[in-house]
């Protein structure tokens, strides 16, 4: 029994520590940073362009902000569902009136920039023309 006690201690010291609940930049920036080629999607549906900030926003909690520009056009805020501190799910999508999309015209998006802030203020940015990020 010793001998079994024994190895499970220093087998319970190898594993990693428990992961946290991804609302820190530090916890949120290493993911978003190996999935920026996914940052954004675009697909034509019903007559309009969608452009979806879905793997975005599945980290949100660890962001200060997104911005976004289509094309030329200004940049805009995106406008977030909220963080779920304190749950089981903090990064859960629960918003019923909470679209992960914006919609545009029909093939009105050739490109689109996008910049994340995370909470401890720092930036990263990308830009995907259509091509890149467009799905059926």
């Amino acid at each position: 029994m010793r001998v079994f006690l024994v190895c499970a201690a220093v087998a319970a010291s190898a594993l990693p520590a428990a992961a946290g609940d991804f609302t820190t930049a530090a916890e949120v920036r290493p993911i978003l940073s190996a999935t920026r080629a996914r940052w954004v999607a675009v697909r034509a549906f019903d007559g309009k362009d969608l452009l979806y900030f879905t793997q975005i926003e599945a980290w949100r909690c660890g962001l200060a902000q997104v911005r976004y520009r289509v094309n030329d056009e200004p940049e805009t805020v995106r406008e977030m569902e909220p963080c779920y501190r304190g749950t089981a799910q903090p990064n859960a999508f629960k918003a019923a009136d909470h679209l992960p999309y914006v919609t545009r015209p029909l093939g009105s998006i050739s490109k689109v920039s996008v910049t994340v802030v995370y909470g401890d203020g720092s930036e990263e940015t990308a830009e995907f023309p259509r091509a890149f990020v467009e799905v059926n």
